[in-house]
């Protein structure tokens, strides 16, 4: 008896060690679950029922389009596509056409809520402080449990900092302080309505969330599925191989809010509900100047798109192509319907709209081209995880097919879309960024200081100053300098035979990180990140990797 019970009692302890990853999953991600009520009617505040002067005697309108994750390959505007051009984004690509297209554009960060917090203030980390992405409880130690637990070839284990996660925040308290002033401030000030539509990821608590940020109105995505799982219409596809993507699927509800107030579920597939909704905002604002941040969850992971789509893209290899092809497909629909939006309520000609991706594609969604031709995915700061669409529409500024091959920013919004509407930032605020409408317009000067342009995670820093990019890792004390004019795709690192252009650029970072403020709150992990590999494939020696602190 004793013998058979010490044999249960050892199989039920090697059968619970075997399933701890499952079980700690399943405790962590279900301590933040909420209660979410049924989907509720928005009544949108309104301008006034008839114009008091013609929509082009007014400041423009203006329609910021933000796009998560999205490759600079993604899109058929630069010839590329997605899966080798078998899905193409006509309205994206009809966007740029009919304004000025920046071809060397740049994200904030190789991760999303520091670009977001840049795009929406015009000032780098040095001064803000928020360097790092805000993370939900127990997604550090999930991500770093299921990835050093699985094969990762000649990669570096991930660092998990157990005791800065027990300091940390709450994910809602990591948000952008209430002293910046961003964009939506700015524009409030000068008497538009401003309305927020999708992701924020810039902290909920009362000083950071988007209603104490300068919107009127924020619709605001709550957790992270585009429709529930077994809803009839989704076509889903989960990604056994990425850890971030196990935590997502395992935490993700199908919730929204209104204004702050109590969760409820989306209207349909969240890129479509936003969409409608952004429609909605147009009709009610089109006899007043009007901001409208459209802020995209697509096409982020958990992969999952509507049925339609996923129809409609083909028979697309693998699976998780075709899911993230036919997502694809429903953020061009999106763009066309507010362009179309907009032509019908009269108010196209004088209507700014400009939009971009937060950062480069994903590598661990395991796609391989949607960066090409460029080295590096999201989380990095190689031209893979920086580069990104920047167009800009103004019928009555811009001229169609404007390109312009200055590099360009994310801190180089603000100021942009500050000066269209005829202001400025508030005296005592240092905006690092410029405004582009001389370079989008052909009127007027544009000189960067240094010609220089920075990002920054931790120990991981670099810049591009005219031609030449610096990357400099800290943890491994590795440099990368590469001539972009030659080299656009990285693949010749030159640190070695130019010690005076190294020189160089390592005294531009130097001097960028002079009198930097502190971080808002520190990183909690560690992770080596391939370059030239995708989350699905197995690193080697010789393979080339980042550290990035987060």
């Amino acid at each position: 008896m004793c013998t058979a019970l010490a044999i249960i009692l050892t199989s039920a302890v090697s059968l619970t060690y075997l399933n701890r990853k499952a079980i700690i999953l399943k405790l962590v991600t279900s301590r933040d679950r909420m209660d979410v009520a049924p989907n509720q009617t928005i009544t949108w505040q309104a301008g006034p029922e008839t114009a008091t002067e013609p929509a082009q005697d007014r400041p423009p309108n203006i329609v910021f389009i933000l796009i998560d994750d999205l490759g600079i390959n993604d899109i058929s505007t630069f010839g590329g596509g997605v899966a080798g051009g078998l899905v193409p984004t006509p309205n994206i690509d009809r966007l740029a056409r009919e304004g000025a297209i920046f071809s060397q554009a740049y994200s904030g960060s190789g991760t999303c809520a520091p670009s977001r917090a840049m795009l929406l203030t015009g000032r780098y980390p040095t001064r803000t402080g928020f360097e790092f992405t805000p993370t939900p409880a127990g997604m550090g130690r999930i991500v770093s449990m299921f990835a050093n637990d699985e094969a990762r070839g000649t990669l570096p284990p991930l660092d998990y900092n157990k005791e800065a996660a027990k300091t940390a925040l709450p994910y809602a308290e990591q948000g952008l302080p209430g002293t910046e002033v961003t964009l939506a401030e700015v524009l409030q000030a000068q008497g538009y309505h401003t309305v927020h539509i999708g992701k924020w990821h810039l902290g909920q608590n009362e000083e950071s969330r988007a209603i104490s940020q300068g919107f009127y109105e924020s619709l605001n995505m709550e957790n992270m599925f585009y429709l529930p799982k077994d809803d009839p219409d989704v076509v889903n596809a989960e990604l056994d191989f990425d850890p971030i993507d196990k935590f997502l699927w395992a935490r993700a509800q199908y919730a929204t809010s209104y204004n702050s107030g109590d969760l409820f579920e989306p209207g349909g597939y969240l890129t479509d509900y936003w969409t409608d909704e952004a429609k909605k905002v147009i009709e009610a604002n089109r006899n007043r100047p009007f901001f409208l941040y459209l802020a995209h969850w697509g096409v982020h992971t958990p992969l999952q798109a509507t049925r339609e789509d996923y129809d409609a893209v083909g028979d697309i290899q693998p699976h998780r192509l075709r899911v993230y092809a036919a997502m694809v497909r429903a953020i061009d629909r999106s763009v066309g319907e507010v362009m179309d939006k907009l032509e019908d309520e009269g108010l196209a000609d004088n209507t700014i709209i400009v939009l971009s991706s937060d950062n480069g594609g994903a590598g661990y969604i395991g796609l391989p081209d949607i960066n090409q031709p460029y080295r590096g995915w999201k989380i990095t700061l190689f031209e893979g995880g920086i580069r990104v669409p920047l167009f800009m529409k103004w019928p009555a500024r811009i001229a169609p097919g404007t390109v312009v091959e200055t590099p360009v920013a994310h801190i180089d919004v603000m100021p942009t879309l500050a000066a269209a509407a005829g202001t400025e930032p508030p005296d005592g605020i240092e905006i690092d960024g410029l405004d582009l409408l001389p370079l989008a317009t052909g009127s007027g000067e544009f000189d960067r200081a240094d010609g220089a342009l920075y990002w920054q995670s931790g120990y991981y820093q670099v810049v591009r100053a005219g031609d030449w990019k610096l990357q400099v890792d800290g943890r491994q004390k590795k440099t990368w300098l590469f001539n972009l004019a030659d080299d656009p795709t990285e693949q010749s690192d030159l640190s070695q035979r130019e010690p005076e252009k190294l020189a160089e650029l390592e005294a531009l970072i130097r001097k960028h990180q002079e009198g930097a403020v502190p971080v808002l709150y520190p990183y909690t992990i560690e992770t080596p990140v391939a370059i030239d590999k995708t989350g699905a494939e197995i690193a080697v020696d010789g393979d080339e990797y980042v550290w990035w602190a987060n």
